[in-house]
């Protein structure tokens, strides 16, 4: 694995860190996620702008083809993005129910 550094604003650096320290997870774990998901929305924008662009320069008939032919593929990087999702860890305090005052 690589290592990159990058430089944040003071601010950005605060909240990264209280969010880390409230998840309990490593700030480059986080923000590694948020680039893997940065990527992966990326890809898929220039992805339906190419199907837009199909969808003009072609026509309707062609346009859904192409989109027939890439659900297979989206509905696999949906999934597979579903199974990655982030669980915040359960609260170690119990919660108090109020006492009914009659």
């Amino acid at each position: 694995m690589s290592l990159v550094s990058i430089r944040l604003p003071d601010d950005v650096e605060a909240r990264l860190a209280s969010e880390a320290a409230r998840t309990q997870r490593p700030k480059s774990e986080i923000a590694r996620d948020a680039i893997i998901d940065y990527l992966a929305r990326a890809e898929r924008e220039r992805f339906l702008a190419e199907i837009a662009r199909a969808a003009r320069d072609r026509g309707t008939a062609e346009a859904l083809a192409t989109a027939a032919e890439a659900l297979p593929t989206d509905n696999e990087a949906l999934a597979m993005g579903e199974s990655a999702g982030v669980h915040e860890p359960t609260p170690s305090y119990a919660a108090r129910r109020k006492k009914q005052r009659r």
